[in-house]
């Protein structure tokens, strides 16, 4: 299920993580795509926030990855923009990441391609002046599961 480009501001955005937090809970991986300050972290901010994480939420870019526990809850937020080869990510530990009981986050996954696992959800953001449009796309049942409780669209 593929929605339509829309526009958002960083309030828009913001709301739909909101939005979303309720039904990820269980787990499950997105991942955010789009140019530099198109609003990954921004987006993965919201979501972490209205997921409950109370601490500093650091962005990965330099550490790669940063995992928080929400009581039975693991996350894992990574932020692919410094990696050269997606074999660069083995010593991460991906396939421990993708256990289905844990929430994952991927900024910049076409950097990972071919070494991570599957979406259940896409969000793919971009300028548009001083806005963004973003567009949220399911690739299992999972991520059309949360796609049907209209998170993301007005």
């Amino acid at each position: 299920m593929t929605d339509v480009w829309r526009e958002v501001d960083e309030a828009e955005l913001a709301a739909c993580a909101e939005r979303l937090a309720p039904v990820v809970r269980e787990g499950g991986i997105i991942h955010l795509t789009g140019d530099l300050g198109a609003g990954k972290t921004t987006f993965a901010r919201a979501l972490l926030r209205a997921l409950g994480v109370g601490e500093r939420i650091k962005s990965p870019t330099y550490s790669l990855i940063e995992s928080y526990r929400l009581g039975a809850l693991d996350i894992h937020h990574l932020d692919l923009y410094r990696i050269a080869d997606a074999s660069e990510l083995e010593w991460l530990g991906i396939s421990e990441l993708a256990d289905a009981a844990a929430l994952t986050l991927i900024e910049w996954p076409e950097r990972g391609a071919g070494a991570l696992p599957k979406p259940d959800l896409v969000i793919r953001l971009r300028h548009a002046g001083m806005r963004r449009q973003m567009v949220t796309e399911a690739f299992t049942e999972r991520g059309r599961s949360w796609l049907e409780h209209r998170v993301c669209q007005q």
